[in-house]
C-alpha cells in the first residue's frame, strides 16, 4: 500500500469511496436492458438509453474538470454521488423507455463529476514519487467493483426483483454520499479571479503535446475495448460458445486487468510511464486481431488476457503520466479530458464499427481496432518524443 502526503488513511478512504460508488452504480448494469424490456423498449431503445449515459459522460466530463479546478475536489465528488444516486432512485419510478432515458442522463452526468474530482484527488494528497503505485491501488479499487457488481446486480435481480436492484444501489449511493460529505477532507474553491487565469491557461492544455498524447493513447486504447465488450458475445455465439463461455472469456481479461495494476504501478514509479503506454497499446495491436482470427475457447481466454494486460499497462501508467504534464490548478480539468476521451473512445468502438459490420466480417473489424491501437501507440511515441520525469508539475 502507498503512503500519501497526509498519512494512509486519506488514500484508503478515497479508494473505499471510490470502489463502493463504482460497485453501487455497476449493479444496475445487467438489470437495465432486462428492466427496459419489461417497459416495452426493444435492442434499439436499450441502445438509446446506454447511448445517452456514455454520451453525457463524455461531454460533461471536459466542463466537470473546470468545476473540479474552480470548486475544489470535495464538491464534484459529492454532488457526482448524489447525481448517480437520484439516477437510480428515479428508475424505480419510471414507466416508459424514455423515462430511463432522461434517468440516464443524470447518471452519466454524476459519473462526468464523480470521476475526475476522484482522481485529482489522489494527486493531491500522494506523493508524484508514488503515483504510479497509488493509482494502481486507487484503478484496482475501482475495477474489481465494476466486475464484482454486475455479478451482484444480476443475482440481486433473481432475489428481489429487477425495479428493487435500482433502489438498493441508489439507497448504497446515498450512503456514500454522506460518508464523502462527513470524512473527505474539504479543498478551497478558487476566487473568480483564478478562475479567470485558470480558463485562459487551459487554452494552453490544447497545446501541450505530451497532455495531447496521453488524451490520444486513452481514446485509441478504448476504441478497441469498446468493440470487445460489445461485440465479443455476437462473435464467440457466431463460433458455437454458449454464454457461460462468453463469460469466461471477459472473466479472463478483467482478471488479468485487475491482477495486474498494483505491480504494473510500482514499475511505473520506477521506469518511463511512456515506455509502459506504449506496451501496453502494443498488447492491444497483438491481441485485438488474434482474438478475431481465433474459434476455439482456449485461444480466446488467451487472446483476452493480452488485452487485460494492455490495458492495465496503458491505464495505470497514464494516468500518473497526465498529472506529470499538468499544473495542479489545471489537474481537474485534465483528469476531465481523459475521462471524456474513456467515454468517447468506448462509445467510438462500439457505435462506429456496428456500422462498420454492415459491410465488413468480425475478423476484419478486429483487425482494424488492432490497426488503431498500433497507430495510437506510433502517434503517441511522436507526440510525447521528449523523456518526462517523475516529478509533478505544482505551479
Amino acid at each position: 500500500m502507498t503512503h500519501t502526503k497526509h498519512g494512509r488513511a486519506p488514500f484508503v478512504l478515497l479508494c473505499l469511496i471510490g470502489s463502493a460508488t463504482f460497485f453501487s452504480s455497476y449493479l444496475r448494469i445487467p438489470v437495465l436492458p432486462l428492466f427496459a424490456a419489461t417497459l416495452g423498449a426493444g435492442p434499439a431503445q436499450v441502445g438509446l438509453i446506454n447511448g445517452a449515459f456514455m454520451v453525457t459522460a463524455g461531454i460533461l466530463s471536459i466542463p466537470a474538470g473546470l468545476l473540479v479546478d474552480r470548486l475544489g475536489r470535495t464538491k464534484p465528488v459529492i454532488g457526482g454521488i448524489v447525481a448517480t444516486a437520484a439516477s437510480s432512485l428515479l428508475v424505480t419510478q419510471c414507466s416508459s423507455p424514455l423515462q430511463l432515458a432522461a434517468a440516464y442522463l443524470l447518471f452519466g452526468a454524476g459519473l462526468a463529476a464523480f470521476a475526475p474530482a476522484m482522481l485529482s484527488l489522489v494527486a493531491d494528497i500522494v506523493p508524484s514519487e508514488r503515483l504510479g503505485r497509488a493509482y494502481g491501488w486507487y484503478t484496482t479499487a475501482i475495477y474489481v467493483a465494476m466486475t464484482i457488481g454486475p455479478a451482484t446486480g444480476g443475482y440481486l435481480a433473481k432475489t428481489v426483483g429487477l425495479r428493487n436492484v435500482f433502489f438498493v444501489s441508489g439507497t448504497m449511493l446515498t450512503t456514500m454520499a454522506l460518508l464523502a460529505l462527513l470524512a473527505l477532507p474539504r479543498t478551497a474553491a478558487r476566487h473568480k479571479t483564478e478562475l479567470h487565469a485558470a480558463l485562459a491557461a487551459s487554452l494552453t492544455l490544447l497545446h501541450n503535446r505530451p497532455l495531447r498524447a496521453c488524451l490520444l493513447a486513452t481514446t485509441g486504447s478504448c476504441i478497441g475495448f469498446g468493440l470487445f465488450l460489445t461485440f465479443l458475445p455476437l462473435f464467440a455465439a457466431s463460433h458455437g460458445l454458449d454464454p457461460g463461455q462468453v463469460g469466461l472469456v471477459f472473466a479472463a481479461q478483467a482478471i488479468t486487468n485487475v491482477v495486474g495494476r498494483v505491480p504494473i504501478g510500482m514499475i511505473a514509479d520506477r521506469l518511463e510511464r511512456r515506455l509502459l503506454v506504449s506496451a501496453g497499446l502494443f498488447c492491444l495491436a497483438l491481441a485485438l486481431p488474434a482474438l478475431g482470427q481465433t474459434t476455439q475457447l482456449s485461444w480466446m481466454v488467451l487472446c483476452a488476457v493480452g488485452m487485460g494486460i494492455g490495458m492495465a499497462f496503458t491505464f495505470t501508467a497514464i494516468s500518473a503520466l497526465i498529472v506529470e504534464q499538468v499544473p495542479t490548478v489545471q489537474r481537474g480539468l485534465a483528469m476531465g479530458m481523459y475521462n471524456s476521451c474513456i467515454y468517447l473512445g468506448m462509445m467510438t468502438g462500439s457505435t462506429a464499427m456496428g456500422i462498420a459490420f454492415k459491410w465488413v466480417d468480425y475478423p476484419t473489424g478486429f483487425v482494424a481496432a488492432g490497426v488503431i491501437a498500433l497507430l495510437t501507440m506510433l502517434l503517441f511515441l511522436l507526440l510525447i518524443s521528449k523523456p518526462t520525469s517523475n516529478a509533478a508539475t505544482t505551479c
